[in-house]
């Protein structure tokens, strides 16, 4: 695959499924924005990728459960690569414990970086996808469809990721941005 010209961001980049994703991007051509909540991951993963990428690859911290710093965030892929073509949502939170044990906090955590993230770091990508007919890629889990015991927080952000990519894909398509989900697990 040729991916050559395109601009890429991945969140939750720095290990597992985003960093993959990252490198694979890179790989195939694309110039790709990595970024993840600490400064120092980041720069070690951009470093670990641009040997063996044919695009380049950047790095930015940013914690997706801010919606000021995913706005940022996309400020700055933009004024690294020149445009977005395609944003990938990766960064997620699973504290898994029993709802007997799961902290009000704990839930928030994982809604506020599993749901609320996707959601701002896709309202702020939307304008500059829609002059590329870019692509929003939302990373899900089968835990999105399969509930599972000690997973409730888990459980109700990505089952609400599914039914929030649904829609952005009803509320988009017409715009030229396509929008995927996928459901490893």
């Amino acid at each position: 695959m040729d991916l050559g010209g395109k601009a890429c961001l991945v969140t939750g980049a720095t290990k597992g499924i985003g960093r993959a994703i990252a490198r694979a991007l890179a790989a195939a051509g694309a110039d790709v924005v990595i970024s993840a909540r600490t400064s120092s991951d980041v720069e070690r993963v951009a470093g670990e990728l641009n040997p063996g990428a044919t695009g380049r690859v950047v790095g930015f911290a940013a914690d997706v459960s801010r919606p000021e710093e995913c706005l940022g965030l996309i400020d700055e892929a933009v004024g690294a690569l020149g445009r977005l073509d395609v944003l990938v949502n990766n960064a997620a939170v699973g504290i898994l414990t029993s709802i007997e044990g799961l902290s009000v906090e704990d839930w928030q955590t994982q809604i506020d970086t599993n749901l609320r993230g996707v959601f701002c770091c896709a309202k702020a990508a939307v304008p500059h996808l829609k002059s590329t007919e870019g692509w929003i890629i939302n990373i899900g889990s089968l835990a999105g469809r399969n509930p599972f015991a000690g997973g409730s927080g888990y459980n109700a952000s990505k089952f609400g990721l599914v039914g929030m990519t649904e829609a952005m894909m009803l509320d988009l398509r017409h715009s030229g941005i396509r929008v995927s989900m996928v459901m490893p697990g």
